[in-house]
């Protein structure tokens, strides 16, 4: 009876957990970077909103001491490299969860020891966390070519698994439109 009760509760677990996976973002369009210093940026010199425009985006919110961030770089970065002839870029949010993440010499040095090469804005201030209206890491949101939020997944993400084929299959999706 009990191993019934335990695994019911993980059952339910698993699908809640599904259920979270991929939503409608928050919000209708990208939010404006909220960082112009050119000390908040990683990668890239300070962006707009629309210095984006033409391409399908992937934000990735994160922090460089959460492990299910960083065990997700190895397929973000795979994904990057096989999308490298696309209208297609990732940029990612750096939103310390602690004072120590905060450090812009800490986020270079960990940015450049997961091989991170795609623009990076520090979010210090959680305020592009807030426009997003997010609460986890990592986080992915997807952006259309005209700006529009059109997917939002949480979680720890792999090469090959259903969540990383079903971000794959929604950038490919946008790209052909």
């Amino acid at each position: 009876m009990m191993l019934t009760k335990i695994a019911i509760a993980l059952l339910g677990a698993v699908l809640m957990a599904g259920a979270v996976a991929q939503q409608q973002a928050k919000f209708p369009v990208m939010p404006e970077f909220t960082q112009s210093d050119s000390a908040a940026w990683i990668n890239s010199t300070p962006l707009k909103r629309n210095d984006l425009l033409g391409k399908v985006v992937l934000i990735d919110v994160w922090t460089f001491e959460c492990w299910n961030c960083y065990r997700s770089f190895p397929w973000l970065t795979t994904l990057e490299a096989s999308l490298a002839d696309e209208a297609f870029t990732v940029i990612g949010i750096h939103s310390p969860e602690f004072a120590r993440e905060r450090e812009r010499a800490a986020v270079v040095a960990k940015s450049a020891e997961f091989k991170l090469h795609h623009p990076i804005m520090m979010d210090n201030d959680f305020a592009y966390w807030t426009a997003l209206g997010n609460r986890y890491w990592p986080a992915f949101y997807l952006i259309d070519k005209n700006g529009k939020a059109r997917g939002y997944w949480v979680g720890e993400t792999h090469s090959g698994t259903p969540r990383a084929l079903e971000i794959e299959a929604a950038i490919g999706k946008l790209l052909a439109e």
